[in-house]
C-alpha cells in the first residue's frame, strides 16, 4: 500500500498537534507539518516518534500554496489554521488545483456553509473536500442522527459547550469566538428565522459534573446547516460559557457596546483579551462540559426529550474537535475508502464511531444519555 503525505497546515498549533500526535502512529501515513513559523515546525516534528519521519516545512497560506503543494505532493492537506472567519478557499481551491484531499476544522458558519460550491469540481475530479471536521457540526449532528429515529418529529434542539479557563489558551480560537460577539445573526425559533446577538440571551444552565454556568449565543455552522439537514426542526439554540464568571460577564458587557456600535469588534483585540484572561488561569480548571436537549413527539405522539452529555477531565477536552479530521485522514489512508465531493462534515461520523475512537485515544472524557 502506498504512504499516504498528510500536510497539516497549522501543524504546531493546538489541534494540529494532537491530530498530528495520533497520526504519526499510523503506518500508512507520513506526515508534513506547516505553519508560518518554520522553527516551530521543526521543533514540534522533533517531539514526534513516527513511523515514517516526518517533515517540518514554512507555509503561509497568504502566499503561493500551489508551489509549495507541487513541492511536497501530498496526498491530504489537513487546515487547522485558523481563525476561519473571514477566510477564503484558497486552500481548498488549491488543493483540487494540486489533485489532493482537504480536511478543515472551522468553525465559520459562512465558511463550512458555503464549501459546497466546490462539489462539482471535487466529484468531477474524485477529491474529497470537508470543512468543519470539528465539534460542530461533525459530533452534533452525530448525536442528531443517532437518536432521530426515536422521534416522529423532531421539533427542538438546545445545546452548549462548557469551555474551562484552562484548555481556552488559543489565539485562533480566542479570535474566531470574538468574532461574534454583539453581532446580529440568524438562528431559527419557533419555526421562523429569527435575529439574536453573539454571546447575549444570557441565562444559566447546570452541566453534568460541573457547576451552573452562564451561557451565551454563539454564531456556529449548525445554525445553517441543520434547518436544511433536519426540515421538521424549529427551535435551534446553540450557546457557550466561558468557566469563570466574570469573565463570562465581562465577555457578555463587550457584546453591547459592540451592539450599540460603542466599541469595534472584539476579535480586533483578541491579543490584548487573552492575555487578561491568563491573568485568571489560577482561578480556572482544566475540566469541560457539553450537553445537547432534544425535543419533540415520539411515535405514539407523546411529548419526546433526551439528553446527551459529555463530561471531559484533564484537559482532555480540547482534543474532541480533533476526532472527525483524525478518523477521515485514517480512511482516506486507506485504498479501499472512496470518498469524493464537497460537504460539510455531517453524515460521515457516527456518534458511535465518535465515542469509540474517544475511547481508543484513551482520553479522560465520559458521557450519558438521559
Amino acid at each position: 500500500m502506498k504512504i499516504k503525505k498528510v500536510f497539516i497546515l497549522g501543524g504546531y498549533g493546538n489541534f494540529g498537534r494532537y491530530i498530528a500526535k495520533v497520526l504519526s502512529t499510523n503506518p500508512n501515513i507520513q506526515l508534513i507539518i506547516g505553519g508560518r513559523r518554520l522553527e516551530k515546525a521543526q521543533a514540534f516534528v522533533k517531539t514526534l516518534e513516527p513511523i515514517h519521519p516526518a517533515q517540518a516545512i514554512r507555509c503561509d497560506i497568504s502566499q503561493n500554496l500551489a508551489t509549495i503543494f507541487a513541492a511536497v505532493q501530498p496526498d491530504l492537506v489537513i487546515h487547522t489554521a485558523g481563525p476561519f472567519q473571514g477566510q477564503d478557499y484558497r486552500v481548498a481551491e488549491a488543493c483540487l488545483e494540486q489533485g489532493c484531499h482537504y480536511i478543515d476544522l472551522s468553525d465559520s458558519r459562512d465558511f463550512v456553509y458555503g464549501i459546497s460550491k466546490l462539489d462539482s469540481e471535487a466529484k468531477e475530479k474524485n477529491l474529497f473536500i470537508c470543512s468543519g471536521a470539528s465539534s460542530l457540526p461533525a459530533l452534533t449532528s452525530a448525536v442528531i442522527d443517532h437518536y432521530l429515529d426515536q422521534f416522529s418529529v423532531l421539533e427542538k434542539v438546545d445545546y452548549a459547550i462548557a469551555t474551562a479557563q484552562l484548555t481556552n489558551q488559543g489565539l485562533a480560537t480566542t479570535a474566531g469566538v470574538l468574532s461574534y460577539a454583539g453581532k446580529p445573526f440568524y438562528t431559527l425559533i419557533d419555526g421562523k428565522k429569527q435575529l439574536i446577538y453573539g454571546w447575549q440571551d444570557l441565562q444559566l444552565k447546570q452541566f453534568w459534573q460541573l457547576n451552573k454556568r452562564f451561557l451565551g449565543n454563539c454564531d456556529v455552522p449548525d445554525l445553517a446547516l441543520f434547518p436544511e439537514r433536519y426540515p421538521q426542526l424549529n427551535t435551534i439554540r446553540f450557546q457557550a460559557s466561558l468557566e469563570l464568571r466574570t469573565l463570562h460577564l465581562i465577555l457578555f458587557f463587550m457584546s453591547w457596546l459592540v451592539r450599540l456600535n460603542l466599541f469595534p469588534s472584539l476579535d480586533k483585540s483578541a491579543v490584548a483579551l487573552l492575555k487578561i484572561s491568563h491573568c485568571f488561569n489560577r482561578f480556572g480548571h482544566d475540566n469541560t462540559g457539553f450537553y445537547m436537549e432534544l425535543s419533540g413527539l415520539d411515535h405514539q405522539q407523546e411529548v419526546k426529550q433526551i439528553r446527551f452529555d459529555i463530561y471531559a477531565k484533564h484537559g482532555d477536552g480540547l482534543y474532541i474537535p480533533c476526532v472527525p479530521a483524525i478518523l477521515l485522514a485514517e480512511r482516506l489512508s486507506d485504498e479501499e475508502q472512496r470518498l469524493s465531493g464537497a460537504t460539510a462534515c455531517m453524515g460521515q461520523i457516527s456518534l458511535t464511531d465518535y465515542l469509540d475512537t474517544l475511547q481508543r485515544l484513551q482520553l479522560d472524557i465520559s458521557w450519558r444519555e438521559q
